[in-house]
């Protein structure tokens, strides 16, 4: 018998202002492009969303089918500057999956 939990298929409800929080901005670098070629989106969230969240204001927003999600926590790098010392913030990058036949134009606006 296997340890692992049980997988819970429910639908997650998040509100529409919560909706727009948790999805900052797409990520639009050379390698988040190559991306583009597997149906993957990146885009830049809180440090506090998780998956499910992700994933149904993705679905709300632009209309489209996630398949998956998974998420990348950046730790800030600490930097000098004039010899003081600082810190760069944290970031969590959230790479979407989307089923075959759907798509995302992240040129244009929400």
């Amino acid at each position: 018998m296997s340890r692992a939990r049980a997988f819970k298929n429910e639908t997650t409800k998040v509100s529409s202002e919560r909706m727009y929080e948790v999805i900052r901005h797409p990520v639009v670098t050379e390698k988040s492009t190559l991306g583009s070629e597997h149906n993957q989106i990146t885009f830049v969230v809180p440090l506090d969303a998780t998956k499910p969240e992700i994933k149904a204001a993705i679905e709300e927003i632009f209309k489209v089918k996630v398949k998956a999600v998974n998420t990348l926590r950046n730790k800030g790098k600490v930097k000098r500057f004039r010899g003081l010392k600082g810190k760069r913030s944290d970031v969590k990058k959230a790479f979407v999956t989307l089923d075959e036949g759907h798509s995302i134009d992240v040129t244009t606006g929400i």
